[in-house]
């Protein structure tokens, strides 16, 4: 599967906006989601993860209340919705997918197979 990530961009401290990950392919609907980020000058780190049916969703604990991540299968596309923005969220965001067929997202980097080529996000103060 081939993934391509969008929707980044600049958005000053508390506003919002929503990232896209488009998939290639029929087999969209049988990998968990997952997206990262890294910023400048940190390794790259788990945001949320999803379910291949959406039926479960796993967040980090900085992005939790603040962020929600969904799909949909029709339109073979991942999203994730960022509110309440901060400087801090600054990175560039990858959407990965994970072909292990679990009942649960994964949250480490090796558990994902493929990953898009990421969309920047700037938060300014």
């Amino acid at each position: 599967v081939q993934l391509q990530a969008s929707g980044g961009g600049l958005v000053q401290a508390g506003g919002s906006l929503r990232l896209s990950c488009a998939a290639s392919g029929r087999t969209f609907r049988r990998y968990n989601m997952g997206w990262f980020r890294q910023a400048p000058g940190k390794e790259r780190e788990f945001v949320a993860g999803i379910t291949w049916n959406g039926g479960s969703t796993y967040y980090a604990d900085s992005v939790k209340g603040r962020f929600t991540i969904s799909r949909d299968n029709a339109k073979n596309t991942a999203y994730l919705q960022m509110n309440s923005l901060k400087p801090e969220d600054t990175a560039v965001y990858y959407c990965a997918a994970d072909s292990r067929g679990l009942e649960y997202p994964g949250r480490f980097e090796h558990e994902y197979d493929y990953w898009g080529q990421g969309t920047l996000v700037t938060v300014s103060s």
